[in-house]
């Protein structure tokens, strides 16, 4: 049972932090297409470090959802840390850059 509960909460961070490395994609990509768009190119490249920590630590953790009890409840706590962290940051960034209505 703890095993089924920390591959859910593994995959849940892998997901968050993959939102974010392909939100500071997406970004990049717009910021390069226009004109003016350094500072937010600077921003994305400052914020790179935190998104491939953050799905490398959620992917570790998923891969520890392979060994023992132990080892799921390392898990548990890496992805649900990592995957707590690339949220933080994918809001940060959002409300930075957020346009509209």
């Amino acid at each position: 049972m703890i095993n089924l509960i920390a591959v859910v909460v593994a995959i849940a961070s892998v997901l968050a932090a993959l939102g974010h490395v392909g939100y500071l994609a997406l970004l990049n990509n717009a910021a390069n297409k226009r004109a003016g768009g350094a500072p937010v190119a600077q921003y994305v490249r400052s914020r790179w470090g935190i998104a491939g920590g953050t799905t490398a630590a959620s992917l570790l953790a998923w891969l520890f959802t392979a060994g023992g009890p132990t080892m799921d409840v390392i898990a548990i706590l890496l992805a649900a840390g990592s995957g707590a962290v690339a949220v933080k940051a994918l809001q940060s960034t959002q409300e930075k850059y957020r346009t509209g209505g």
